[in-house]
């Protein structure tokens, strides 16, 4: 069941930053999308974020994000939200980016900071009021200084919090007691960028999780959620820790989009796990950690087991 949206929950509890499927000729295989879009909610996520970087936005092109966009929208209607990026280190290009994917039905934004060119704040903060500006979509703001270089500071997010479409951020710098100060002076809803702090996200007045793991455990994790929100701490715990075999597995070596893919085909999702150069499909030995993993969590059908 998914978690209904609130003010403090704008996107819902439990998004999936999802794959983009492809055919194994490198073509965005948009019926795969669509059915692993309405399984993904199904599953429980609240919400999906297309064309991040573990849905290989770096090399896909902007008609494909639009078609993505617009073929989920389709698929899950009103049952998820769904968010689109519309990240570049060029400011012009995440405009077009923000308008095409509200064209294309979007009911939100991710705007990554501005990676490689490393901005300093005025820059960070004059990329991100331009993309809000761009259309009437709600707008989460994503800070991954892993990947960026460059972190969001504190007086650039109360700056940009005062933007009527700014709601939300995607935090993955890892710091869990910046992510509480930040959700209590500015009122944002913070979502964990990172599955293993589901729940200190949540201790630390958290919206959620925009996840990876969340491709094949979203029901737990909105189990999760709905313990931990109705002050059953220690069950929400018991049900976490039944996911971290997935989530060691998906995100251990740091190969999201990869072992994700690896992942919805083993439970017959999709038909395989083809991704675009630089990025390379998971090895038979990654494919069988993923496996195993899924085995562990209980996940794997009795069929796919045996064929081990």
């Amino acid at each position: 069941m998914v978690l209904p949206t609130t003010p403090a929950r704008p996107f819902g509890a439990v998004l999936t930053a999802m794959i983009t499927p492809m055919t194994p000729d490198g073509a965005v295989d948009l019926e795969a999308a669509a059915r692993l879009a309405e399984r993904l909610v199904d599953d429980g996520n609240d919400g999906l974020v297309l064309n991040g970087t573990t849905g290989e936005s770096p090399t896909t092109h902007a008609p494909e994000k639009a078609d993505l966009v617009r073929v989920v929208v389709e698929a899950v209607g009103d049952r998820a939200a769904v968010v689109a990026g519309a990240g570049s280190n060029d400011t012009d290009h995440a405009l077009r980016m923000a308008e095409q994917a509200a064209d294309a039905g979007a009911d939100g934004l991710l705007v990554v900071s501005p990676y490689y060119s490393r901005p300093n704040q005025e820059g960070l903060y004059r990329h991100f009021v331009a993309v809000a500006d761009a259309t009437d979509l709600p707008v989460m703001l994503y800070d991954v200084p892993g990947r960026t270089a460059v972190r969001i500071a504190p007086e650039t997010y109360a700056r940009v919090a005062a933007h009527e479409r700014v709601v939300a951020t995607k935090d993955a710098s890892g710091d869990v007691y910046a992510a509480a100060s930040l959700a209590a002076s500015t009122g944002l809803a913070v979502y964990s960028g990172d599955d293993t702090l589901l729940l200190p996200f949540l201790a630390h007045g958290g919206a959620g999780i925009v996840g990876v793991a969340s491709h094949v455990v979203a029901s737990r994790y909105a189990e999760v959620v709905r313990r931990f929100d109705a002050g059953d701490h220690a069950g929400a715990l018991e049900v976490f820790l039944t996911t971290v075999p997935v989530i060691d597995a998906l995100n251990g070596a740091g190969f999201q989009a990869g072992m994700a893919k690896a992942a919805v085909e083993l439970l017959g999702i999709t038909d395989n796990r083809h991704l675009r150069l630089p990025n390379v499909a998971a090895s038979e030995e990654e494919v069988a950690l993923v496996r195993d993993a899924l085995a562990a969590a209980g996940l794997l059908p009795a069929a796919a087991q045996a064929a081990r």
